[in-house]
C-alpha cells in the first residue's frame, strides 16, 4: 500500500493527502495497544526458573485437557469416520477392519502428542536462543489479556501472519509466558522428515498435515475429524497460517481456504454456539531466512528440511536480527460474521456425520472471511524505517542523492502514519 501510494505520487506528480481533515484524524488517532518487551525479564532471571515455573494455563470454560491419545480414539470412533470407513470397505470389497487400520496408522502420523517436558524443554532453549538473536521482542498486552478472555468462553483459531519458521516457536513461548493454553498447530508433514527435530515438535504440539490429499477420502475424513475434534473439545487453541507457506517477499500471499472451511463447519452444524477467529501480525526488523529467501526469488529451489541443515544454520546466533513486534488482534465471532449472511438451515436437514459439499453462499463466506483475517493481519503490520527506505529507493533507480533519500522517507513516514499505518521509528517508543 506504501509503495503504491508513493509510486501514484510520484507518476501523477500530485501530493496524495486525504480530502477531508477529518478522515485524516480519524486515522492518525487510531489508538494502539501499547508494546511491552518481554526478553526484557528473560534478560533479569534465569531461563531454568522460567522454564520450570508453575504452568497452569486458563482453559476452554474450565474443561480438563484431553489426552493426545484419548483425542485419537474419540476420533477413530467417530460416527463421520466410521461412515466413510464403511463407504470405503463397501465400495472396495475390503474388511472394514483394514480400513480402520489405515485410519489408525494416519492418525498416527498426524497426531499430536504434546508433553510438558517437552514444553518446558523448547521454552528454556528458545529463551536462550531469542534472546542471542534478537534486541526485543515486543507485545501487545491488550490483546494478550483479550486473547485470554477469548479462551475462558470459546473455542479459539489463531491465525498468524507467516514470514518465517520462527512465527509458530514464538507464538507459543509467548503463551508459555503469559500462562496461556499452547496451541495444537498445523505444521507441515515435512518437518517429520527432520530426525528428532520433528518427533520434538509433535511433543510440543504440531500436527503434522500432507501437502496434498490426493483425493484421499479417508485421509480427509481423518484430519477433518481430528481438527474439528480439537475444536470442539475447546482444550487448546488452534493454530495454522492461512497463507499456507511462508511469504518469501513479506508480502501476504493468497489465503488458503481448506483448514479454514474445517474449523468453521463445527458452527455451522451448531456443534459450538461460536468460534473467535484471532488475527496475529508478527513483525520482524530482519528475518532468519533473508539469505535463503534472497537465493529462491533468484531460482535457487528451496532445501529440504533437515536436522543439519538446522544445525548449519547455528551461525546466525552471532548475528543481530533487531526487533520483533507481535500483534494479537481483536477476537473475531464467527457467529457474529455468519449473523444474518449465512442460513444455517440447510446443515439441520441432514445428519451431521454425513458430509456435505459446502453450498456456494459458504464458500463465498469462507472466502470473505479469510480474506478478512488477512487484511487484519496487514492492518496492524509494524514497518520499520528500513521498509520505508526501500520504498523510496525503489522508486529512485537506479541511485539517489542522499539528502534527497532522507527528506521523501521523512515524508512517506508521515504519509503513512496519515493512512493509519504502524511504524516503528527510533525514539517514538
Amino acid at each position: 500500500l506504501v509503495q503504491f501510494i508513493y509510486l501514484f505520487s510520484k507518476v501523477s506528480g500530485c501530493s496524495i493527502v486525504p480530502s477531508s481533515a477529518l478522515f485524516q484524524k480519524e486515522l492518525t488517532s487510531k489508538k494502539r495497544d501499547e508494546f511491552e518487551d518481554i526478553l526484557e525479564e528473560r534478560r533479569l532471571s534465569s531461563d531454568l526458573r522460567y522454564a520450570m515455573k508453575c504452568y497452569t494455563p486458563v482453559i476452554y470454560k474450565g474443561l480438563s485437557p484431553c489426552k493426545p491419545n484419548a483425542i485419537k480414539s474419540v476420533v477413530l470412533q467417530s460416527e463421520q469416520v466410521q461412515y466413510v470407513i464403511k463407504q470405503l470397505a463397501k465400495e472396495m470389497g475390503e474388511s472394514p477392519d483394514i480400513i480402520q487400520e489405515e485410519a489408525m496408522e494416519i492418525l498416527d502420523e498426524m497426531g499430536h502428542s504434546m508433553q510438558l517436558g517437552t514444553v518446558r524443554f523448547f521454552a528454556f532453549t528458545l529463551s536462550k536462543i531469542f534472546k542471542q538473536l534478537f534486541q526485543r521482542v515486543c507485545v501487545n498486552e491488550e490483546g494478550m489479556q483479550r486473547l485470554q478472555h477469548a479462551i475462558r468462553e470459546h473455542p479459539v483459531v489463531l491465525l498468524p501472519s507467516h514470514r518465517s519458521y520462527v512465527d509458530f516457536l514464538m507464538l507459543s513461548y509467548l503463551l508459555y509466558t503469559y500462562d496461556l493454553a499452547l496451541p495444537v498447530i498445523a505444521a507441515g508433514i515435512d518437518f517429520l522428515g527432520m530426525k528428532i527435530v520433528g518427533e520434538l515438535l509433535r511433543r510440543a504440539g504440531a500436527f503434522f498435515m500432507r501437502r496434498s490429499f490426493g483425493g484421499n477420502r479417508l485421509y480427509w475424513a481423518v484430519f477433518a475429524e481430528y481438527v474439528k475434534t480439537m475444536l470442539r473439545n475447546g482444550y487448546a487453541p488452534i493454530e495454522f497460517f492461512l497463507e499456507g507457506t511462508r511469504s518469501r517477499t513479506a508480502k501476504t500471499l493468497t489465503p488458503k481456504f481448506g483448514l479454514l472451511s474445517i474449523v468453521m463447519e463445527p458452527f455451522f452444524k451448531r456443534e459450538v454456539f461460536d468460534t473467535y477467529l484471532v488475527p496475529i501480525s508478527i513483525s520482524y526488523e530482519r528475518i532468519l531466512e533473508e539469505s535463503l529467501y534472497a537465493y529462491e526469488l533468484l531460482g535457487v529451489p528451496k532445501p529440504k528440511e533437515s536436522t543439519s541443515g538446522l544445525l548449519k544454520a547455528r551461525r546466525i546466533l552471532s548475528d543481530n536480527f533487531g526487533t520483533i513486534h507481535i500483534y494479537v488482534g481483536q477476537p473475531v465471532s464467527l457467529r457474529t460474521l455468519a449473523s444474518g449472511r449465512i442460513n444455517l438451515c440447510p446443515y439441520n436437514l441432514v445428519p451431521r456425520h454425513l458430509p456435505q459439499k459446502p453450498t456456494e453462499d459458504i464458500q463465498e463466506f469462507v472466502s470473505d472471511v479469510a480474506y478478512k483475517m488477512e487484511l487484519l493481519q496487514i492492518e496492524n503490520m509494524v514497518l520499520s524505517p528500513w521498509v520505508l527506505v526501500a520504498a523510496v529507493l525503489l522508486q529512485n533507480l537506479p541511485a539517489m542523492d542522499f539528502e534527497l533519500l532522507i527528506e521523501k522517507t521523512v515524508w512517506l513516514k508521515g504519509l503513512t502514519q496519515t493512512f493509519g499505518g504502524f511504524i516503528e521509528w527510533p525514539g517514538m517508543h
